[in-house]
């Protein structure tokens, strides 16, 4: 019973980390982006859906967070390139979600960058519609 318990806890852990403010229950929609800098993957972008919108969301790579960035950013982008929801959080966040966009019946990808040494490097997910 401890061992069941325990293994619980174990897999309810990522879940709960990976869920906006306000929002406790996301899906993952469409797929992953990867930051890449200097040909290494230094961050993932995602994009959710829950609780009627959708979100952006950074996730900065354990082994890339030793590395010199100073910030990351993220957002909901529409298919007419309008950004929605729009986050950017400085050094050491290494987890970002966007504010929710009122954006589900339209067409949408996630953006994620990096600032590292004043240079951005950008990614996004795939889109949706």
């Amino acid at each position: 019973m401890a061992a069941a318990a325990s293994a619980t806890l174990i897999s309810a852990g990522p879940a709960a980390a990976a869920t906006p403010p306000g929002c406790s229950s996301v899906s993952q929609i469409g797929a992953t982006g990867y930051i890449k800098a200097g040909g290494v993957t230094a961050a993932s972008v995602k994009q959710y859906y829950g609780c009627g919108k959708n979100y952006s969301y950074v996730w900065v790579w354990e082994s890339f967070r030793d590395n010199a960035w100073s910030s990351v950013y993220t957002a909901v982008v529409t298919r007419d390139g309008d950004r929605h929801g729009g986050v950017a959080k400085a050094r050491p966040t290494y987890e970002v979600w966007s504010n929710g966009a009122n954006t589900a019946s339209q067409c949408t990808y996630a953006v994620g960058q990096l600032l590292i040494n004043g240079e951005g490097f950008p990614a996004a997910s795939s889109e949706v519609c």
